[in-house]
């Protein structure tokens, strides 16, 4: 048996055998190994630029990206918001990981995801972008990652699962609770109304629930809008789609609309008609809450319209378009169609103070008898997002005036002219 090799030969050996491994990685070919990318704890927002993007896009399931231009004032604007949103986004059970990139540096970046405007917010799912273009104030951008990175139709197995689901779910959004409800049944809807409301199927429950919901059978799909406070049941037919689906259309907004910004973009999507009331201050009027409450019992009875209110103090470039000029003309109701059109009912339109439900019951038997005035919207149409139309056709005609008479003296410059040259 040979003499063992010296000790420096086998310390040479041994490096040999080390090395490879530790520098080069597990990779063959001798490439290094990419480092992964390390996400903070702490729900900062990422800085992120060309060498560290896709890194960072590999390492976390969901990151929401903000693709900014430092000159940009909408870019300064959303960035306090992102800031807010960041860690409670973060400590999500699925955490959802904010970041924002330059794009005005980083050029070649922004191309390659179709940036062609600041800011640009996207959703990388598993590396899957989709662009974001929802509201950008932090509790609602929550509420918003949180719907869109939900299931279509979360499946509840008990009472605490159910408890559990509600409470994540929040206040943005509508819900809808399917107690002995087939999932295949609404996964449909689910998936079509995804951005809109949360669905939910409870495989287990106990009686408490039915108590806890008002619910004395199954199957029943319960929908709750927890903003407004408002809850109503839907026994079925389950096997004929539009009665189903009509119910979940209709609960996905509340009985009485508060109009403002926000939910006149809401009901773009509703085919309704809107029963509008105007008030002078919803805030202020101390009628006001008997009023509403009275709108929603007619809305209950309603279903086929939408019934909305406002006040001139809240929002005065709205309301002033349905003619509205003087506070002795309020309360005033209107059937307005959401695009260019409203309806008054003869005699039925002004609300008197007093027994406001027999004003609104003939309001409606008169609009449905078609005892009604049909008008366009005046002013600043609010279709057109306070964009007042009219200006813009004064506009329009000025500016052709103006180059008529400019053509024109184009002319008297040019006949002296052709004429010297025919003599």
């Amino acid at each position: 048996m040979g003499n063992p090799p010296p000790l420096h030969v086998a310390v040479l050996l041994l490096l040999l055998v080390v090395l490879p491994a530790t520098t080069f990685g597990a990779g063959g070919g001798g490439e290094p190994q990419e480092e992964e990318y390390q996400i903070p704890r702490d729900g900062t927002v990422l800085e992120l630029d060309d060498g560290s993007f896709e890194a960072a896009v590999r390492a976390v399931d969901l990151l929401f990206v903000d693709f900014y231009a430092p000159w940009c004032g909408h870019c300064k604007r959303l960035a306090p918001q992102l800031d807010e949103a960041a860690p409670v986004l973060a400590g999500l059970g699925t955490p959802i990981i904010i970041a924002k990139v330059n794009a005005d540096k980083y050029k070649k970046l922004g191309s390659k995801y179709g940036v062609d405007g600041f800011p640009t917010l996207m959703l990388f799912d598993h590396g899957t972008p989709t662009e974001y273009t929802g509201s950008r104030k932090a509790d609602l951008l929550v509420e918003n990652l949180k719907k869109i990175v939900a299931p279509d139709v979360s499946v509840l197995e008990s009472d605490s699962a159910i408890k559990s689901f509600v409470e994540a779910a929040g206040m943005g959004f509508p819900l809808f609770l399917g107690f002995g409800v087939d999932e295949s049944l609404i996964v449909e809807y689910g998936a079509k109304y995804k951005n809109r409301a949360w669905f939910s199927v409870a495989k287990g429950f106990s009686e408490d629930m039915m108590v806890f919901y008002d619910f004395d059978k199954v199957p029943a799909l319960v929908s709750v809008n927890p903003k407004y406070h408002e809850q109503s049941i839907f026994y079925g037919p389950f096997d004929d789609g539009a009665f189903l689906e009509d119910f979940i259309r209709n609960s996905l907004v509340p009985l009485t609309v508060p109009i403002n910004r926000e939910t006149v973009k809401m009901l773009d999507d509703d085919g309704r008609k809107i029963v509008l009331t105007i008030l002078e201050d919803v805030e202020s009027d101390e009628n006001s809450p008997r009023l509403i409450k009275v709108l929603r019992s007619a809305a209950s009875a309603n279903r086929d319209l939408v019934f909305g209110y406002v006040g001139v103090n809240q929002w005065e470039e709205f309301t002033e378009t349905f003619d509205v000029s003087k506070s002795l003309e309020l309360p005033k109701m209107i059937v307005w169609d959401k695009k260019e059109e409203y309806e008054t009912v003869e005699g039925s339109e002004r609300l008197e103070e007093g027994d406001y439900g027999s004003q609104i019951s003939r309001f409606l038997e008169g609009y449905r008898a078609g005892r009604t005035i049909k008008k366009k919207v005046g002013g600043r149409s609010p279709t057109l997002l306070g964009v007042n139309a009219m200006y813009i056709l004064i506009f329009l005609v000025a500016v052709l005036l103006v180059l008529m008479y400019f053509s024109g003296q184009g002319e008297e410059d040019q006949r002296p002219r052709q004429r010297a040259h025919e003599d």
